[in-house]
């Protein structure tokens, strides 16, 4: 590993001013990714802030009946946290179907939203891949693609991002509070996290220097009826082939208004806008269900060795909406 330095941020301004003295530096926090990829040589920071002790470790109600979480709180206690539990449970349950026990009682949340994506390529330094050297080239295009992106992808890349939180996020509509340079300010979910165009090597649309200091989740009554649904290759391993997180609204039969996302299917959580509009005034039934994730998927562009996802991305939308529906 590359020597490197280490300071402790005392606020969130210092912490800020520090990185923006050091071009080299980088923030630190629960650390669960961050020093897997250093280990791997795949980042190599001069130093790290930590932030671990700024971060608001706090869940709070807010005056609007939401909920403000700060950047710093672990994900197994959010998970926990008894009015995420019975307000958002499709967030609990996404917090929960991440990792192990132990990293959840280390990594936080800004982190959470941060990390990295797991593509082979990426994690592999002797490989060419344009999110770690931007122009080297995406060999998982016409190589091992299996696991990676359906939807959003691009000639430069076709990773995935590889957090359940943000898929449960982003389906809650989250507004992410950032502290940067130029102050503070707030970026809505979905927004935070970037497609990959020419330039997958910028994950979000945050700037050098900012740091995420609470994730505020909207009122939404009805996510009291919600569900984070992972499939996996087996239980061992953590990260999803494709999930899905959906609250849904029924009254008389009818969806009246609903909240989806997918998870493993791009290099963002992805939103899927279409299927919602499909589906708001509609019969709630498994074929009205079917429909809605065809108008999503219609726009997918599966590689060869990823078209699997199509069907079952499909089929676990499908899944989750007609319980959710019969709970209802």
């Amino acid at each position: 590993m590359r020597p490197f330095s280490y300071q402790r941020a005392s606020s969130a301004r210092s912490a800020v001013a520090a990185l923006g003295a050091d071009a080299d530096a980088v923030y630190l926090g629960g650390g669960t990714n961050l020093v897997d990829l250093m280990r791997l040589g795949v980042v190599s920071p001069g130093t790290l802030v930590d932030v671990s002790r700024i971060a608001a470790g706090a869940v709070e109600e807010t005056s609007g009946g939401g909920l403000r979480i700060g950047a710093g709180v672990r994900n197994g206690d959010l998970a926990a946290h008894p009015l995420v539990r019975r307000r958002y449970p499709m967030l609990a349950e996404a917090v929960l179907s991440g990792a192990s026990g132990q990293i959840r009682n280390m990594a936080t949340v800004g982190g959470n939203l941060l990390q990295r994506t797991r593509c082979s390529y990426f994690q592999d330094v002797t490989k060419p891949c344009n999110k770690r050297s931007p122009g080297s080239g995406c060999p998982a295009i016409t190589g091992d693609h299996r696991n990676l992106a359906i939807l959003g992808h691009s000639e430069s890349c076709v990773a995935t991002h590889p957090s359940d939180m943000a898929v449960a996020l982003a389906a809650l509509g989250a507004a992410v509070h950032v502290e940067g340079p130029q102050g503070a300010r707030i970026v809505p979910m979905p927004g935070l996290h970037r497609l990959p165009g020419d330039r997958p090597d910028r994950d979000t649309v945050l700037e050098p220097g900012d740091l995420i200091t609470a994730v505020e989740v909207p009122p939404l009554p009805f996510a009291v009826r919600s569900r984070y649904r992972k499939v996996r290759d087996r239980a061992s391993f953590s990260f999803a082939v494709v999930s899905v997180a959906a609250a849904l609204e029924v009254s008389g039969g009818v969806v009246r208004d609903c909240r989806i996302a997918l998870g493993a299917v791009a290099h963002v959580p992805w939103r899927a806008e279409a299927a919602e509009a499909a589906l708001r005034g509609a019969p709630a039934t498994p074929a009205e269900f079917a429909r809605a994730a065809d108008v999503e998927l219609a726009q997918a562009r599966p590689l060869p060795l990823n078209a699997f996802k199509l069907p079952l991305a499909r089929n676990v939308l499908v899944r989750v909406l007609t319980e959710l529906a019969e709970a209802a």
